[in-house]
């Protein structure tokens, strides 16, 4: 029963990674929560084992995100250079500064700015790109990625909710700013997932199946069905409008963040 919940939650989580570029955390961070809750694991721990092991499968589902969208043409290489050796760093930070933080605090600081980004997000909805724009230079998109590492791995996503809009202000369109953050989810889940493994394990938590942060069936069960469905999203993106992506993007951080701001408070 376990297993089968694991491969629903990576078949929805892979299908989101390939349709919006966020890498599917935003639904595993969540989810995980609730079933880990379930099956009584530390309190104390269940947020940091549930960004930790949603780190883990972003792994996974970022290699089948950016396959599907790089037969497209629609990652942009150099852009994804500047930023990876800023995603690595800040990522691994990111991580210990997680480490750090009470699972009560995590939910609230994810909640908030999941609602924050869905306000961005929807505000320019229908904001017509201005090509003209061009993408600061290497030094400062390197200094970018850092940010969004740190970020994302607090968060526990792939970064889609703060590399896309980062694309979006200097020009990229949409569908190349969510191929191009899904390639990006890759360096980011690497250096957070062994951040937390590495955290987690000098916490020598008592919950079983874990590597540190990582709960490693949760990992194989979402993994491997998420590589299959990001594919399948990573298609539809490529059939939809600018708008209704980021519509329904927008939609998607509102749920997960108010859901986290009320678990946060009470």
């Amino acid at each position: 029963m376990e297993l089968i919940i694991y491969l629903l939650i990576g078949a929805i989580a892979g299908f989101t990674a390939g349709l919006f570029g966020v890498g599917g955390g935003l639904i595993i961070v969540p989810i995980l929560y609730i079933v880990f809750t379930q099956m009584n694991y530390d309190p104390n721990v269940i947020m940091h084992i549930a960004i930790g092991t949603s780190l883990a499968t972003i792994i996974v589902t970022s290699i089948s995100s950016v396959m599907a969208h790089h037969r497209q043409g629609a990652v942009l290489w150099s852009v994804f250079q500047n930023l990876a050796p800023g995603l690595v760093l800040g990522s691994f930070l990111g991580a210990g500064i997680a480490d750090l933080m009470s699972g009560q605090h995590l939910q609230l600081v994810i909640g908030v700015f999941a609602i924050w980004m869905a306000f961005k997000m929807f505000r320019g909805a229908y904001a017509i790109v201005n090509s003209s724009r061009h993408l600061p230079s290497a030094p400062i998109q390197f200094a970018a990625g850092g940010g969004i590492g740190v970020a994302s791995a607090i968060f526990g996503i792939g970064g889609g909710s703060l590399t896309v809009p980062f694309l979006n202000r200097y020009g990229v369109v949409m569908q190349k700013a969510v191929a191009t953050s899904a390639a990006c989810g890759l360096p980011i889940a690497a250096a957070g997932a062994i951040g937390f493994m590495w955290f987690g394990a000098k916490e020598q938590i008592n919950v079983p199946n874990t590597i540190g942060y990582v709960h490693i069936y949760a990992f194989l069960g979402i993994s491997t069905m998420s590589f299959i469905t990001a594919k399948v999203g990573a298609k539809v993106a490529h059939r939809l409008s600018p708008a209704m992506l980021k519509k329904c993007f927008a939609g998607l951080l509102v749920t997960v963040g108010c859901y986290f701001v009320y678990k946060g408070l009470m």
